[in-house]
C-alpha cells in the first residue's frame, strides 16, 4: 500500500509530501502523481516514486493508482474545468481499487453558496457516487491568498475589497491544511467523514490592514469598494475578468459569513493551534 499525492509539485501537494516524510512515512511508500517529470526531479531524488499523469488526459491516469493505495486528490486549479478533471481521477481510483480517497474541497461543502464552491460540490457528489471509502477535507481560505500579494497593498497603502468592514475570514496557513491531510492519510478512523477546516480566529479586513501596517511600519488601511469597483480594480491590475469575477464573488461570500466558520476541526487534526495571521504577515514581509 502506498500513499499517493496528486498534484504533488503544487503548493499544497508538495507540502503534503514533505509532511508525510517528516511524519516518518518511508519514501518508498510515498507516490507523487505529477504532470511534469522534470519539475518533480527533487522528489524522485529522495526516493519517491513518480507517476506521470494529467487530470485532463484520462488515459494517463490508468497507471496512477494501485489496489490498496490511499490517495489524496488535490483539487485542480483550472476553474471551470475541474469537474471532468476530478471525475477522471475518481474513475481511475475506483478502477484501480484504492482503499481510501481523500479530497480537498471547500469550507461548507454542500452548504457553500458561492461560485467557487460549485465544482467542489459536484466533485463531492462524484466521490459519493463512486462508492469509494472517502474523507472530505473542506479547506477554508489560506493566509497566503492575501499575504502573497502584499506588494500592491504596500505600494498603495490600502487593502481593497468588497467584503464589507465586518466580513470575516477564518483563514489558516497552507502548511496547516497540508498537516491535516497528512494526519488523515497516516491515521485511522477518518473514512466517511467530512472535516470543516479553518483557522482558529476569524478576522476582518480592517484588522488585516492594521496587522500589515503594524508589521510593515507603513500606513495601510482598508478601502471598501462596491463589487463593480472591485472588479474594475482587479481587471485593471491585469487579472482576466472571469478570475476577477470569482474573487469578487468570494468577497460577497465573506460578507455573508460563509468563510468565517471556526469549527476547530483543523486544530484538532493537526494537534496544535492554527498559524496566526500575524505570523503569516510577518513571514511574507520578512
Amino acid at each position: 500500500m502506498s500513499i499517493v499525492v496528486t498534484g504533488a509539485t503544487g503548493h499544497l501537494g508538495r507540502l503534503v509530501v514533505e509532511g508525510l516524510l517528516d511524519a516518518g512515512v518511508p519514501a518508498d511508500r510515498v507516490v507523487a502523481v505529477v504532470r511534469n517529470k522534470e519539475k518533480a526531479a527533487g522528489l524522485a531524488a529522495r526516493g519517491i516514486e513518480l507517476r506521470i499523469a494529467d487530470y485532463s488526459a484520462p488515459e494517463t491516469l490508468a497507471g496512477a493508482f494501485a489496489a490498496g493505495d490511499k490517495v489524496l486528490l488535490v483539487s485542480g486549479s483550472e476553474i471551470g474545468r475541474r469537474v471532468p478533471q476530478h471525475r477522471a481521477v475518481i474513475d481511475a481510483a475506483r478502477a484501480a481499487g484504492v482503499a481510501h480517497l481523500v479530497y480537498t474541497g471547500v469550507l461548507g461543502g454542500p452548504d457553500a453558496d458561492f461560485d467557487l464552491a460549485a465544482e467542489h460540490k459536484e466533485t463531492e457528489r462524484a466521490v459519493l457516487e463512486s462508492g469509494l471509502p472517502y474523507t472530505f477535507l473542506r479547506n477554508g481560505w489560506y493566509h497566503e491568498n492575501y499575504t502573497e500579494h502584499l506588494a500592491p497593498v504596500l505600494e498603495h497603502g490600502a487593502v481593497v475589497g468588497s467584503a464589507g468592514p465586518s466580513g470575516r475570514v477564518a483563514s489558516a496557513a497552507r502548511a496547516d491544511y497540508a498537516a491535516a491531510a497528512v494526519a488523515v492519510l497516516t491515521g485511522e478512523g477518518h473514512e466517511g467523514r467530512a472535516y470543516e477546516l479553518s483557522g482558529d480566529v476569524a478576522w476582518s479586513f480592517p484588522e488585516y490592514a492594521a496587522q500589515v501596517a503594524e508589521v510593515s511600519g507603513k500606513d495601510v488601511t482598508y478601502a471598501e469598494v462596491s463589487p463593480a469597483e472591485h472588479l474594475a480594480v482587479l481587471t485593471g491590475a491585469g487579472l482576466p475578468e472571469p478570475i476577477a469575477a470569482v474573487l469578487v464573488d468570494v468577497d460577497a461570500a465573506i460578507r455573508r459569513g460563509l468563510l468565517a466558520g471556526t469549527s476547530g476541526d483543523l486544530a484538532r487534526l493537526i494537534g496544535r493551534p492554527t498559524t496566526p495571521l500575524a505570523t503569516a504577515v510577518a513571514a511574507a514581509l520578512a
